[in-house]
């Protein structure tokens, strides 16, 4: 009997590229530039596979109209989730001052929003800063992409993924797997009842009631956001920010020095004061 072979996906045409850019900066108000045509190809090509689809035209007519969940698989596929535990170090050594000082002066847990955490190694990275030091605590994780929610809330991860951490850290907040699990950790069950994870969309027209927060974790995302999308977000932040508070950034985004409430306290760094 003959086999079928699998046709390859066609070429992504400008036109796919185009409209690519404008559903994602719709969906999750990331804007892509053109130079990312080659990795918008490199992911949706995935899509069109497990769909069992050549044209991407075809598959994008089928993220619009949404009509198998598709769309999410889009947002998800798009998604950049590059991300490490304890990234960018100083910003939890100052988390850690803070919690400190915290639990000196409050009667009450800290409450940390990581905004855009991926697969959880800031959030968890959080959670040790505040059990190191002794802080009650309140976090809450979000993050766009369902994908890398659900691995961030497994709170396992490859042994590789903290094999930079020091020995104490490891003792302390991991459980290394054995058997078929060997290569394997997990976060401790003391780290677990601290993180909340839930799904956000930071563009999304309506946020959750929340609570005032005494510490913002957004790095790394609104740099894929174009410069009106960035001042909105601050502006929210606002909102929902206590006086005092600070609010951390990617290495590369200095986008709350825009808004004079904002003022610097660090490196990438910014304490909110009204």
């Amino acid at each position: 009997m003959a086999l079928r072979e699998v046709e390859s996906p066609a070429q992504l045409k400008e036109a796919e590229f185009a409209l690519a850019c404008r559903l994602i900066a719709q969906y999750a108000g990331i804007k892509l530039s053109p130079h990312k045509r080659y990795m918008v190809y490199n992911r949706l090509v995935r899509r069109l596979r497990a769909r069992s689809m050549t044209d991407f035209g075809e598959y994008l007519d089928l993220v619009q109209t949404d009509v198998t969940g598709e769309r999410e698989a889009f947002v998800n596929a798009l998604t950049t989730n590059l991300t490490a535990f304890f990234r960018e170090p100083h910003h939890f050594d100052m988390l850690a001052d803070r919690a400190k000082r915290h639990k000196e002066t409050e009667k009450r847990p800290m409450r940390i929003w990581s905004s855009a955490c991926s697969t959880g190694e800031e959030a968890w990275s959080i959670a040790m800063t505040l059990r190191e030091s002794g802080c009650d605590a309140q976090i809450v994780a979000s993050d766009i992409d369902t994908d890398a929610l659900e691995k961030a809330a497994s709170g396992v991860y490859l042994a590789d993924r903290i094999a930079d951490l020091p020995a104490t850290k490891l003792r302390a907040h991991f459980l290394k797997g054995t058997g078929d699990n060997e290569g394997w950790v997990t976060v401790r069950p003391e780290l677990r009842g601290l993180v909340k994870f839930t799904q956000l969309n930071l563009q999304s027209p309506h946020w959750p009631t929340m609570e005032p927060w005494d510490a913002i974790f957004c790095r790394n995302v609104a740099i894929y956001f174009d410069r009106e999308a960035q001042k909105k977000l601050l502006e929210r932040f606002v909102q929902v920010l206590r006086p005092g508070s600070f609010l951390a950034v990617g290495h590369a985004e200095s986008f709350p020095a825009t808004i004079r409430a904002f003022r610097g306290c660090g490196r990438t760094a910014y304490e909110y004061m009204p």
